[in-house]
Protein backbone atom coordinates (compact mmCIF):
# COMPACT_ATOMS: atom_id res chain seq x y z
CA UNK A 1 0.00 0.00 0.00
CA UNK A 2 1.58 3.22 -1.21
CA UNK A 3 1.90 6.28 0.95
CA UNK A 4 -0.23 9.48 0.22
CA UNK A 5 2.40 10.87 -1.53
CA UNK A 6 4.26 7.49 -2.99
CA UNK A 7 8.29 7.49 -1.65
CA UNK A 8 7.00 5.00 1.07
CA UNK A 9 5.46 1.81 0.33
CA UNK A 10 4.11 -1.35 2.58
CA UNK A 11 4.01 -4.47 1.44
CA UNK A 12 3.92 -7.50 3.28
CA UNK A 13 5.82 -9.58 1.01
CA UNK A 14 8.66 -7.12 1.29
CA UNK A 15 10.38 -6.91 4.96
CA UNK A 16 7.14 -8.37 6.55
CA UNK A 17 5.19 -4.88 5.81
CA UNK A 18 8.36 -2.60 6.58
CA UNK A 19 7.63 0.97 5.45
CA UNK A 20 10.55 0.98 2.15
CA UNK A 21 11.24 3.51 -0.03
CA UNK A 22 9.42 2.75 -3.31
CA UNK A 23 10.78 0.46 -5.14
CA UNK A 24 13.32 -0.46 -2.69
CA UNK A 25 13.86 -2.60 0.09
CA UNK A 26 15.53 0.31 2.13
CA UNK A 27 13.14 1.21 5.12
CA UNK A 28 12.12 4.09 5.43
CA UNK A 29 13.43 4.03 9.45
CA UNK A 30 16.69 3.85 8.11
CA UNK A 31 16.81 7.36 6.48
CA UNK A 32 15.76 8.62 10.24
CA UNK A 33 18.18 6.27 12.01
CA UNK A 34 21.29 7.84 9.42
CA UNK A 35 19.99 11.30 10.69
CA UNK A 36 19.70 11.41 13.94
CA UNK A 37 23.29 9.57 14.16
CA UNK A 38 24.28 12.80 12.71
CA UNK A 39 24.86 11.43 8.98
CA UNK A 40 23.78 13.59 6.07
CA UNK A 41 20.99 13.23 3.63
CA UNK A 42 24.18 12.58 0.80
CA UNK A 43 25.79 10.15 2.58
CA UNK A 44 22.36 7.93 3.02
CA UNK A 45 22.22 8.53 -0.70
CA UNK A 46 25.61 7.52 -0.99
CA UNK A 47 24.96 4.03 1.20
CA UNK A 48 21.85 3.71 -0.73
CA UNK A 49 22.22 4.35 -4.23
CA UNK A 50 18.73 2.74 -4.96
CA UNK A 51 16.96 5.44 -3.18
CA UNK A 52 16.19 8.60 -5.32
CA UNK A 53 16.97 12.02 -4.13
CA UNK A 54 13.57 13.36 -4.63
CA UNK A 55 12.18 9.96 -2.71
CA UNK A 56 14.02 10.85 0.03
CA UNK A 57 12.89 14.12 0.27
CA UNK A 58 9.56 14.09 0.13
CA UNK A 59 9.45 11.23 2.40
CA UNK A 60 10.64 13.17 4.83
CA UNK A 61 8.36 15.82 3.81
CA UNK A 62 5.54 13.86 3.99
CA UNK A 63 6.53 12.64 7.86
CA UNK A 64 7.05 16.20 8.82
CA UNK A 65 3.53 17.23 7.52
CA UNK A 66 1.73 14.45 9.73
CA UNK A 67 3.62 15.58 12.70
CA UNK A 68 2.75 19.05 12.31
CA UNK A 69 -0.79 18.30 11.52
CA UNK A 70 -0.79 15.92 14.68
CA UNK A 71 0.27 18.19 16.85
CA UNK A 72 -1.59 21.54 15.74
CA UNK A 73 -4.56 18.92 16.24
CA UNK A 74 -3.61 18.25 19.89
CA UNK A 75 -3.02 21.92 20.51
CA UNK A 76 -6.53 22.67 20.00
Amino acid sequence: MPSANGAIVKDPDVLGGTPVFSGTRVPFQTLLDYLEGGQTLNEFLEDFPTVKRESAVSALEHAKALIVSEHTAVRR
